[in-house]
């Protein structure tokens, strides 16, 4: 393989490093890390047998970032991803850090367009908190919101499965999510909360302007502080015989339901 990143070796070994680094692997993870953040990576690992395009496009694009260059065998792949389908990519990179209550503070007297905002109230699957980030981030979202307590903040696997979103969005921990919601409707932000018993469907409500949407956890929903918070709640029609969906399928349905109306009205 030939590639333009400095430092390529042909060795394995591990990179040393803390607990803030962790693999990456697959050809699109690795891409997304590296396009999209490519200042947290801090190695990538190759498949020394591989003679693949897409793997030296990867190479050329680490070369470019000043991110070192590994060619491993792949029996140092398949320990690392403990046999996992890494497809000979294998990203090094470090967890993104959560933004601060005062950074969220920053972010909005910055915005110029009305303030787009995705609040999560206690998701705790990584999973779904990294869907969560990716839709946000495809959908022009400002920053995600959620608590500290009772939610599973930014993890390798949020990381992964956000393909690059965990990076490029800004994702703000803050102590007291109620409290934030009060702020945020004092600077004029609309919270649009879901529910199942909501009398209005999303698709009857005004999601233009400034807006946060505000989604409840994976089993119980929105807390009754968060509920009571929300202007306004909305539901999903659901026509089926299943009751509900899972947060990140809801929360990519609301947001680009936002999206629509926010291009070409409500």
């Amino acid at each position: 393989m030939t590639g333009s990143a400095r430092g390529v070796e042909s060795r394995g070994g591990e990179p040393r490093r803390g607990k803030d680094l962790h693999p990456v692997w697959g050809i699109h993870s690795v891409r997304a890390a590296l396009k999209f953040g490519s200042e947290g990576v801090d190695e990538l690992w190759l498949d020394l047998g591989r003679r693949d395009r897409r793997l030296v496009e990867l190479a050329d694009v680490a070369g470019a970032s000043g991110v070192k260059l590994r060619q491993v065998e792949r029996g140092e792949l398949e320990r690392v991803t403990e046999g996992a389908n890494h497809q000979g990519a294998l990203a090094w990179i470090r967890v993104p850090v959560a933004r601060s209550e005062q950074d969220l503070v920053a972010l909005l007297d910055r915005i110029e367009d009305p303030p787009f905002l995705l609040l999560l109230d206690a998701v705790q699957d990584p999973h779904n908190l990294g869907a969560c980030l990716r839709a946000a981030e495809a959908a022009g979202v400002h920053a995600l919101i959620a608590p500290k307590d009772n939610a599973v903040g930014l993890t390798p696997v949020v990381c992964k499965v956000a393909s690059g979103a965990a990076e490029t969005l800004p994702y703000v921990q803050v102590t007291n999510l109620a409290r934030t919601m009060d702020r945020l409707k004092e600077q004029g932000v609309w919270l649009t909360g879901t529910a199942g018993d909501a009398g209005t469907e999303l698709y009857a409500a005004d999601l233009t302007g400034p807006l946060g949407l505000v989604m409840g956890s994976e089993g119980s929903g929105l807390r009754r502080l968060t509920r009571e918070r929300c202007d306004r709640l909305v539901r999903l029609p659901m026509c089926g015989r299943v009751e509900s969906l899972n947060v990140s399928v809801a929360a990519g349905i609301c947001l680009y339901e936002a999206l629509r109306q926010r291009r070409f009205g409500a």
